[in-house]
């Protein structure tokens, strides 16, 4: 069985309250995007119960903490699984808010479920993939999705980028989660995100913002300078995703696209054709 798990990005991302618990609420759109790591699963005679091989971008690290592992030990608590041997073509770039070992787990979770014909329903997957991490339950549905609590709490919202182009770009740059938190203040926002989300796209730079790019610009100028080149090159929209370090700008024509594809302002980029 071959899958293709993709990465999403944020579209806002607002800090709303620091909870008790330490963590912190926040509103977010999560859009998947077609641009995808390649994860293979097949079932083996092995004596081990898993063989895990990593290609292309290596991935540091002991091999449980891969999400990949950590879906696959979640079932083996409540099914039969049997040996496998997998593999994970890593294509999309990690430390990049793009959610990518997020789509690694929670498609290994629906893999499995198809693979071993476990007939898990997708409520039941959402459940799984929530003991991953706060966002793998939003790629078992892998639709354009509110996100609010820790980034857990889904609902859907009808918004379609269809025919638009994203560039993503990806500065050899790692950004802290815990740094970029760091000098947050939450606040809770007059209008929220949800509402917002219906603007016309053309209005969204002027209503919708990524709270974490203050403090990530401030350290990282150069991801600033990212998000500036993408609106000077002619982007509707242009943000940081999550906490960073991707920066993506949403265009409307190939104009614009050529005229990026021409330049040696951006070291390393991707280009997505948006579908839905």
């Amino acid at each position: 069985m071959i899958l293709y798990p993709n990465c999403k990005i944020n579209i806002g991302l607002n800090v709303t309250e620091k909870r008790a618990d330490g963590y912190h609420n926040i509103e977010t759109v999560f859009f998947p995007v077609d641009f995808s790591d390649v994860l293979q699963i097949e079932k083996t005679e092995g004596e081990k119960d898993f063989c895990f091989s990593v290609l292309e971008n290596k991935i540091d690290g002991n091999i449980e903490d891969n999400l990949v592992i950590k879906a696959l030990r979640l079932l083996q608590k409540d099914f039969h699984v049997p040996a496998l041997d997998i593999k994970l073509t890593k294509k999309i770039p990690t430390g990049a808010g793009l959610g990518g070992g997020s789509a690694d787990g929670a498609f290994m979770l629906k893999g499995l479920n198809e693979l071993l014909r476990l007939n898990i329903n997708a409520e039941k997957l959402e459940f799984y993939a929530g003991q991953l991490g706060a966002d793998c339950p939003f790629f078992i549905r892998n639709k354009p999705t509110f996100a609010c609590g820790t980034g857990n709490i889904f609902s859907d919202v009808n918004i379609s980028l269809k025919g638009y182009y994203i560039i993503i770009v990806k500065p050899n740059i790692y950004v802290s989660t815990a740094d970029a938190y760091s000098a947050i203040v939450p606040r809770k926002p007059e209008i929220s995100l949800r509402e917002k989300i219906y603007e016309p796209i053309e209005n969204w730079k002027n209503f919708i913002f990524n709270d974490f790019e203050k403090t990530v610009f401030k350290k990282f100028p150069e991801i600033a300078k990212i998000k500036q080149q993408l609106y000077d090159f002619g982007a509707t929209f242009a943000s940081m995703s999550g906490s960073g370090s991707a920066v993506f700008g949403i265009f409307s024509n190939k104009l614009q696209i050529e005229n990026i594809l021409k330049s040696s302002f951006f070291k390393k980029y991707f280009l997505i054709n948006i579908k839905i």
